[in-house]
């Protein structure tokens, strides 16, 4: 096997444990204006950051970040001028938080940094709080953010988008229902599991990608169970964490290739869609990647050896005890709509061609049929 050149960026400084989110104030200062990006649910968050200086907040974020959510927030800057931005959030609010960090005091414009290495700079310190754990976006370059003209997701990914500072204060997620607590967890163990049996996948990220789905075997369901398990969730913080660094150097593949219609244009949250997903993304490649497929399924608690019907069947019973509803037809699919997706899904080559084995348009229609 030939092992490729990878680089890998973290976080400047990365704070883990409870009470954590205090620090937060020490380090933006008070030498201007802290702008805080949120949601109308974790802007409760905004006193825990004990910031001392003047606060400005922006907590309009949809669940899916559009261009429309983006410009607003680039407006907010704009009039306050900040020295540091503070995303609190889930990934939607930090995938905005990095954008606004090297857009909104420059001439280029989304259209501009979409892609890979485009953006020109960042002159704005940039600290990203967690509250979720499941995207992992605080600990890697990507952001993502919808273009409903084109139901599709434009990525930009860049180095300057790193964070300075990373806070990962599992208190922040004892209020996350359990619902979103089991959907963001596999939507985690799926950024760990698509980055291990990729086409790219490198022997260092593996072991990233290791700890983060064993991470998931051994506290998601006890986070789903009991919220305020501290233990437990800063567990799957981690694994969130190191989800986040597999994004980098090695990406998803096919399984959030075939999420990502079901956000654009079903508009489920980015965690489901992927928890919906996972289980037949797992089975599909199984055959060319075993070995590692079997080491998933044994930190899953799932057993060793296993067909590949028993291992779809044990991955949708393992989020089915979560309490996912696994079903498309339950979230207001249309069977019409299947064809549709396939097409968009299959048409993402940035994603797709990291699969292990290559999907065709029927093969990407039988998953979302199957899920139906």
């Amino acid at each position: 096997m030939t092992i490729t050149s990878i680089t890998l960026h973290q976080p400047r400084r990365l704070v883990v444990g409870a009470g954590t989110v205090g620090d937060v104030g020490a380090f933006a200062g008070d030498a201007g204006t802290a702008l805080v990006i949120a949601t109308p649910v974790t802007v409760g968050f905004t006193d825990r950051l004990r910031l001392s200086g003047r606060v400005t907040v922006f907590d309009a974020i949809p669940g899916e970040p559009d261009i429309a959510a983006l410009d607003a927030a680039l407006n907010v800057a704009r009039e306050c001028r900040p020295h540091v931005i503070i995303g609190l959030g889930g990934g939607s609010v930090l995938d905005v938080a990095k954008l606004v960090a090297v857009l909104w005091d420059r001439e280029q414009t989304l259209a501009d940094v979409a892609g890979q290495n485009r953006v020109a700079g960042r002159n704005t310190r940039l600290v990203q709080v967690a509250t979720t754990a499941g995207t992992g976006s605080e600990a890697g370059i990507r952001s993502l953010i919808t273009d409903p003209d084109k139901g599709a997701k434009i990525a930009v990914e860049s180095p300057h988008m790193i964070a300075d500072l990373a806070v990962l204060d599992p208190e922040l997620t004892f209020s996350v229902p359990p619902a979103v607590t089991a959907a963001t967890g596999v939507d985690a163990m799926a950024h760990c599991v698509e980055a291990f049996t990729n086409r790219r996948a490198h022997p260092m990220i593996d072991d990233y990608a290791r700890m983060g789905f064993r991470l998931v075997g051994k506290y998601l369901a006890r986070a789903v169970r009991d919220g305020a398990d501290t233990e437990a969730r800063e567990g799957m913080m981690l694994a969130s964490f190191y989800g986040g660094i597999c994004l980098g150097p090695v990406n998803t593949a096919a399984g959030h290739a075939i999420a990502y219609p079901l956000g654009t244009r079903l508009r489920l949250p980015h965690g489901l869609a992927n928890a919906i997903i996972f289980p037949h993304v797992l089975a599909f490649n199984q055959p060319v990647v075993a070995e590692k497929t079997d080491e998933v399924a044994q930190a899953l608690g799932f057993g060793p050896g296993l067909r590949q019907s028993d291992l779809l069947g044990a991955a949708c019973g393992f989020c089915k005890d979560l309490g996912i509803e696994m079903s498309l037809s339950a979230h207001q699919a249309s069977e019409a709509d299947l064809p549709l997706y396939a097409s968009e899904a299959h048409a993402n080559r940035r994603l797709m061609d990291n699969n292990p084995i290559d999907m065709r348009v029927e093969d990407v229609h039988a998953i979302y049929r199957a899920a139906f």
